[in-house]
């Protein structure tokens, strides 16, 4: 029973790793698009480089969130926190 639950658990800690890859490439990639196809000038350069970035810091989702995008697509439950 403790090798499933490990397994569970490795699972659950890949699936998460994976979704904050998601999120910062997304990140990334919105980053590039906005430097590259909507800024006009160099303030608006370093504007776009940095706003971003930073509303991707402050909105982040919270891993209670997380955790059930998780289980809602995977079907792999967040482990228990009782250890």
């Amino acid at each position: 029973m403790n090798s499933m639950t490990n397994n569970q658990d490795s699972k659950y800690q890949s699936y998460v790793k994976k979704a904050w890859a998601i999120y910062a490439l997304i990140t990334i990639v919105l980053i590039v698009v906005l430097v590259l196809f909507v800024a006009q000038d160099n303030e608006e350069r370093f504007f776009f480089t940095i706003m971003p970035a930073a509303a991707a810091y402050v909105f982040r989702p919270t891993n209670r969130y997380l955790g059930k995008l998780i289980f809602k697509f995977t079907g792999v439950s967040q482990p228990s926190e009782n250890e």
